[in-house]
């Protein structure tokens, strides 16, 4: 029998390419579950097998055989002489095992697969780009300048994530055009309409303290320790630090 592959069926998966297909076969198998619980009222009597390798989702609904005319629950039982129209073997208390196919679902129900599952896999993939750069505030990152505003540089990191520049964060003397390199500090992460907003800075005194930790290996060894930058963005800066001693037992 014929399975049913989403991946090829539902060609906007292409474009989710920071989502693995494991984590995407299982998000599929949650929205058929809805689905099935819409369309049937339960779920309980359905086996979903998933295939990650293939991209593959069998749907199989159990059924039990009652006698003609007692059938109260058509998702849940099946009379006899319906039965052995699939099997002329089965008898009256068995359970019937059908494959449920892609052409079982009507044109408004696929529909409303295909948009929930854009619907999922977006929301996944913005809440990991949320946690990912949350994790990331306070380090320096590296990207491309994709689009310069009057207020702010829209920055594309190695996956294309996009990251914000604003003009406030800007150092004076910057300036920068489109496919330019950029290295800026994580300044804050914010979601805002369920969409990840990710600010930089060249401005913040975090920014030359990461540079610093980068440049001196004392600092990144923690053999010099910053204690406070007082900076004027472009022109000059003052660092404060002290210098820590080991002392070796002999």
């Amino acid at each position: 029998m014929e399975n049913i592959n989403l991946v090829e069926s539902f060609s906007e998966f292409k474009e989710f390419k920071n989502i693995d297909r494991e984590t995407m076969m299982r998000i599929i198998e949650d929205v058929f579950r809805s689905m099935l619980v819409k369309k049937y009222g339960t779920d309980e009597n359905f086996d979903i097998t998933v295939n990650i390798d293939k991209g593959d989702l069998e749907i199989w609904r159990s059924r039990t055989i009652v006698e003609d005319g007692t059938a109260e629950d058509e998702n849940l039982q099946i009379e006899y002489s319906q039965a052995i129209k699939i099997e002329p073997d089965f008898e009256i208390g068995e359970d019937v095992i059908e494959e449920i196919k892609m052409k079982d679902f009507g044109r408004r129900e696929i529909l409303a697969i295909r948009q929930n599952l854009i619907s999922k896999i977006q929301e996944y993939e913005k809440n990991n780009v949320y946690k990912k750069y949350k994790e990331k505030v306070g380090e320096i990152v590296v990207g491309e300048v994709y689009q310069v505003w009057k207020k702010e540089i829209l920055v594309l990191d190695d996956e294309n994530i996009e990251l914000i520049l604003p003009k406030s964060e800007q150092i004076p003397s910057d300036f920068y055009r489109k496919g330019d390199t950029i290295r800026a500090v994580v300044l804050k992460v914010e979601m805002k309409n369920n969409t990840p907003h990710i600010i930089l800075s060249r401005t913040s005194p975090v920014f030359l303290e990461r540079l610093f930790e980068a440049e001196v290996p004392e600092v990144y060894d923690g053999l010099i320790t910053i204690k406070n930058i007082v900076r004027v963005p472009g022109e000059k800066a003052k660092i404060a630090n002290s210098r820590y001693c080991q002392r070796v037992e002999k």
